[in-house]
């Protein structure tokens, strides 16, 4: 028992948060995962770009339209939510989505969880070229609190699962979350073809999938906690319940706001201009 004690503790190795060491040796020699001032630097530079420079250099200039690099980002985007996608369902289908064990006990486990967050992680770093483009091309109406607020928390909150306390617990949502990417990121791709724009019309159900995987990210965490064999800690539990409530109801005030309300608001003016060509058919 002290062997196996001294074997943890030296895969585990004790640390304050603030020193900036890891869970876990290795991952602190990933790029962007030795300390948080990287990642610090990255996201400041995100927000004065998205929210005061971009727009203001914009403001005098046409909007680019950088088709042909939509296309290529958007395919990379699909190719890599797709690699995510056969990483994560591999580790369930080997472990289901409720492990019986603490995977993180063993070498060979943990090693390959940490990889699937650290390749999670890179994909939320690259997404934020989503807004980016969307400044560039003068989409502001798209560059909302809760494209931000997503874009810049899912990158912080897996640095930090990634850093202190790499779980298996949050595979499923590397899963899920991958699938709706796929979806999401073809919508995108194909967009830019104009000829194609009159297939697009399931837009609206990208957003019904979003509050989906969250609400089902809910449920797994509360099943996880409950009857895993390696529940996640009360921070991390509480950090995807909070976060993964937020995503539901900021995404369905968006989805209200820009389907079931603008549809409202569509069929009232039809009705409005239907009664108007009525009275005007009686004056006349």
């Amino acid at each position: 028992m002290d062997l196996k004690l001294a074997k943890n503790n030296r895969a585990f190795p004790e640390h304050s948060f603030w020193d900036f060491k890891g869970k876990v040796d290795y991952v602190d020699e990933w790029f962007l995962m030795k300390s948080p001032v990287p990642l610090l630097f990255l996201s400041i530079t995100y927000l004065l770009f998205v929210l005061k420079l971009g727009p203001k250099v914009m403001k005098l200039r046409q909007p680019f339209q950088l088709r042909r690099v939509i296309i290529v980002y958007n395919l990379f985007q699909v190719a890599y939510s797709c690699f995510l996608f056969y990483k994560c369902s591999r580790l369930i289908l080997a472990h289901g989505l409720l492990s019986a064990s603490c995977l993180m006990d063993k070498e060979d486990s943990r090693w390959i969880v940490s990889t699937t967050i650290y390749y999670y992680f890179f994909a939320k770093v690259t997404e934020l070229m989503d807004t980016i483009f969307f400044v560039l091309r003068k989409n502001y109406r798209q560059v909302t609190f809760l494209h931000i607020y997503h874009h810049s928390l899912m990158m912080w909150s897996t640095w930090i699962a990634l850093k202190y306390e790499p779980s298996y617990s949050v595979t499923f949502l590397g899963t899920i979350n991958s699938f709706v990417h796929i979806i999401m990121y073809a919508y995108y791709a194909l967009s830019a073809f104009p000829r194609l724009n009159k297939y697009l019309w399931w837009k609206k159900y990208i957003t019904l999938m979003q509050i989906v995987q969250f609400m089902c990210i809910i449920l797994h965490a509360a099943a996880n906690y409950a009857h895993a064999g390696c529940p996640p800690s009360y921070t991390l539990l509480a950090a995807i319940l909070l976060n993964a409530l937020l995503f539901v109801y900021l995404f369905a005030e968006f989805y209200f706001s820009a389907y079931v309300n603008k549809n409202k608001h569509n069929s009232n003016s039809n009705t409005n201009k239907s009664a108007n060509g009525l009275v005007n058919e009686k004056s006349d």
